[in-house]
């Protein structure tokens, strides 16, 4: 059960890239940044005798959560559109807390280049996806250039399986991109998925 300051604390910096700060001349305020852009999405301090923390939230959960729990309550001293203090009171089950403080670390760490990734992840085997479409679910349809610019950077081909986006046309990458001419091709024939001359069939193949 995460009842202490200091489990709450800890549960936080377990996500990648983040910090303790305590820029307050308050020490009972301790934020928890992501590093790089140090924005927040943790603020633990104490209360009326309990732990509490600030979470962001999006807009569409924010009212569910405090619906649901009466220990989630309007954020104490920041947008309350936008956060929400958890009570840490153990009347919410750990992994409802868990989960309001990935949402957090998720809201404040979405970048485009994220989002790319995410939207290549749900290309499912044996179908492949244009920039165009990828960059659509990631939000933004104008934004097949930077689709091509994250994938040539993918940090984990293993689980972002960038070899199932083509062009407009159905075309292959240029075989630097996968480390070798017929890399690419060799990856969707290995799913299923019929390559001539270079292109897909999106009619057949296309995910949508």
């Amino acid at each position: 059960m995460m009842r202490s300051r200091q489990e709450t604390i800890e549960y936080g910096l377990s996500f990648p890239d983040t910090y303790q700060d305590a820029p307050f001349h308050d020490d009972n305020w301790q934020l928890i940044r992501v590093k790089g852009s140090k924005k927040t999405f943790m603020l633990v301090y104490e209360k009326n005798g309990s732990v509490r923390v600030n979470v962001k939230v999006d807009p569409e959960w924010r009212d569910f959560w405090r619906k649901t729990y009466s220990s989630v309550i309007p954020a104490y001293h920041q947008n309350k559109e936008h956060w929400n203090t958890i009570i840490i009171d153990g009347s919410i089950p750990d992994d409802e807390v868990k989960r309001m403080i990935a949402d957090s670390y998720d809201l404040v760490t979405d970048t485009p280049t994220r989002r790319i990734y995410e939207a290549v992840k749900k290309i499912p085997k044996g179908k492949v996806a244009t920039y165009g479409m990828v960059a659509a679910m990631a939000g933004n349809p104008r934004m097949s250039r930077a689709v091509g610019n994250a994938l040539h950077k993918n940090p984990d081909p293993e689980h972002i399986p960038c070899h199932r986006v083509v062009n407009a046309k159905g075309e292959l990458a240029d075989a630097f991109v996968f480390g070798g001419p017929g890399i690419q091709q060799s990856r969707l024939e290995a799913e299923g998925v019929e390559v001539n001359d270079g292109r897909v069939d999106l009619e057949k193949f296309g995910m949508y």
